[in-house]
């Protein structure tokens, strides 16, 4: 399970390194592509499997499914991980993340997000004024 939050610097080469306890269970090679809330989703390629699977039965008909397939699929590149346990970011995901020097990698559960830090710790001080509220719609669900 990935999960844990990690700061690192995105070097002038657009390299971000992979934080070590996080690696084994990346993998040498994981598909980085645009996520929610303008961050980037990194998989592992097992997980990346599984979700094409899913979104390739969604039903195409419908606008709003047409435009999350081509959110997540259009964007997405597949990356290796270098000796040092780097992964190159290219410029249109840096772009659309809004990612600067400093970068911030969460663990979510079967997925990487990376975040600029800026925007992180804005989004996680919004979350944070709410929880109360996230759990009690949770419990609605029957998950908390």
């Amino acid at each position: 399970m990935l999960i844990g939050e990690y700061k690192h610097t995105l070097d002038p080469k657009k390299r971000l390194a992979i934080p070590s306890k996080l690696r084994k269970e990346l993998g040498e090679r994981a598909v980085l592509t645009r996520g929610l809330d303008n961050c980037l989703f990194l998989y592992p390629m097992q997980e990346w499997q599984k979700l094409t699977e899913k979104l390739g039965q969604l039903p195409v008909g419908q606008g709003n499914t047409r435009s999350f397939l081509r959110l997540m699929l259009a964007g997405a590149v597949e990356v290796e991980l270098d000796q040092l346990g780097r992964i190159l970011i290219p410029d249109y995901l840096k772009n659309y993340a809004g990612l600067k020097q400093q970068t911030v990698i969460a663990g979510v559960h079967n997925r990487l997000e990376l975040w600029d830090e800026e925007r992180w710790e804005s989004y996680k001080g919004e979350v944070e004024k709410n929880t109360d509220m996230i759990a009690e719609k949770l419990g609605e669900l029957g998950l908390y």
